[in-house]
């Protein structure tokens, strides 16, 4: 039997568990990662310093708001029936407020102290995670790739505060982080299906049990993700170490989930799920190394 999350000890934890901080660290590595692989020169860390505090603010603050607006359907489910809103610890208002007032407030730490294309690729990615991704949970199966744009949008605001432009290695960044996430979400969503199906969203597994489109999806994906992951090597920007290390990555990460096609069961879809979360910090592992070569 799986365990179950308890709720927060107390209002500091409630207001942390609303930021998301899983998916807040997630954001912040793949901002470091467009930030590294843009920076020419020298690391500037307080443009650094400043894109991150910024970042994590928005990030938070988009996290506060979703909360708030699956409220209804947390309550249904076993895994978030204890989130600080379900569990009475935060009112929704509480959670709106505090969510508005740090996306205002991350939002224009970029703009002043970076730069207003930062500023706005952040206010982005939350209004399509807030309003889009979000509601499209229980509309679609497709949320998943829909929701993989603002998702891989945080590598292309790192890029735009190192370089206050958006050029090619941003985008293959930006397509780096949208194939990985595919692989990631099915995961969870094979794992959690059961309890999907109880708040009526339109995931993949749920509407289609026996999982052989969701495998397809994750190996689609997770194919692509081979060659698009070499282009940072074969444009110039990264060398041999990061053309080495990125193709081991990238097929380690794509054996990770041949368990899951074999056997379909919630114990392969967390080594694939660790397999993902993996991935992120050892890219950026690669890239540091590369560059101190």
């Amino acid at each position: 039997m799986k365990k179950q999350p308890q709720p927060a000890k107390n209002k500091a934890g409630a207001y942390l568990e609303l930021s998301k901080p899983r998916i807040l660290i997630m954001v912040l590595v793949s901002t470091i990662i467009g930030f590294v692989m843009g920076s020419v020169d020298a690391l500037d860390w307080a443009h650094l310093f400043w894109t991150l505090i910024g970042t994590g603010l928005t990030a938070a603050g988009a996290g506060a708001l979703n909360h708030y607006l699956e409220r209804n359907y947390d309550v249904l489910m076993d895994r978030t029936k204890n989130r600080p809103i379900p569990a009475g610890l935060v009112t929704p208002n509480e959670a709106f407020i505090f969510g508005i007032i740090l996306v205002i407030i991350g939002s224009g730490v970029l703009v002043v102290n970076i730069n207003a294309l930062t500023g706005f690729l952040s206010l982005l990615t939350a209004f399509l995670y807030i309003l889009v991704y979000t509601p499209l949970k229980r509309l679609t199966w497709l949320n998943t790739s829909i929701g993989s744009i603002p998702g891989a949008l945080p590598p292309l605001g790192g890029w735009a505060a190192a370089t206050g432009s958006l050029d090619t290695g941003a985008w293959i960044l930006f397509g780096i982080l949208y194939l990985w996430q595919h692989p990631h979400f099915y995961a969870i969503a094979w794992m959690c299906r059961k309890e999907y199906e109880k708040a009526g969203f339109k995931m993949l597994p749920v509407l289609e049990p026996d999982g052989s489109r969701t495998m397809r999806q994750v190996f689609w994906h997770l194919f692509l993700l081979i060659p698009i992951s070499v282009l940072p090597y074969i444009s110039g920007m990264m060398g041999g170490v990061y053309a080495i290390g990125v193709l081991c990555l990238a097929f380690g990460f794509l054996a990770s989930a041949i368990p899951l096609a074999r056997s379909l069961t919630d114990s392969a879809a967390l080594l694939l799920l660790k397999a993902s979360v993996y991935y992120l910090p050892a890219l950026l592992l690669l890239m540091i190394l590369d560059r101190a070569m």
